[in-house]
C-alpha cells in the first residue's frame, strides 16, 4: 500500500505539472489559469449541490428506519469528488467530476462493495452489530 501512495504522490503531480505546462503553450497562461479557477468554482457548486441531495437522502433513509449504505458510498465519493476539483490540476479535476457524475459514482460503488465484501470475507474488516 505504501508503494502504490508513493506512487501517487509522484507521479500524479507530475502529470500535473506536464498537463500544465502543455496547457499553457497551447492555450496560453491566462486561459490554463482561468480554467483552473472555473473548474474549482464549478466543482464546488457541484459538490454542495450533490452533496446536499446525498445528505438528504440518508436523513429521510434514518428517518424510516433504514440503513443509508448506498447514500453513505454516495458521500464518500462525492467528498472525495469534491476534494479532488479543490486540488489544481486537470488530471485531478477530471477524476473529481467524474465522482460527482451519477453513472460514474455507480461504478464506483459497485467496486467499492466489492472491496468491502472481499475485505471482510478475509477478516480484514469487522462489523460489529448491536444486539
Amino acid at each position: 500500500m505504501f508503494r502504490i501512495l508513493l506512487l501517487i504522490f509522484i507521479l500524479v503531480p507530475a502529470i500535473e505539472v506536464g498537463l500544465f505546462i502543455f496547457a499553457g503553450q497551447y492555450i496560453g497562461i491566462p486561459a490554463t489559469i482561468a480554467i483552473i479557477f472555473l473548474t474549482g468554482i464549478i466543482g464546488a457548486f457541484l459538490a454542495k449541490r450533490e452533496g446536499t441531495e446525498t445528505i438528504n437522502k440518508i436523513k429521510m433513509q434514518l428517518g424510516s428506519g433504514q440503513m443509508p449504505g448506498d447514500a453513505v458510498l454516495d458521500g464518500a465519493c462525492i467528498l472525495v469528488g469534491g476534494a479532488l476539483l479543490l486540488t489544481p490540476g486537470f488530471l485531478t479535476d477530471f477524476a473529481g467530476f467524474s465522482l460527482l457524475f451519477p453513472p460514474v459514482r455507480k461504478v464506483v460503488k459497485i467496486w467499492l462493495k466489492a472491496k468491502l465484501y472481499n475485505k471482510i470475507k478475509s477478516g480484514q474488516f469487522y462489523i460489529i452489530r448491536r444486539p
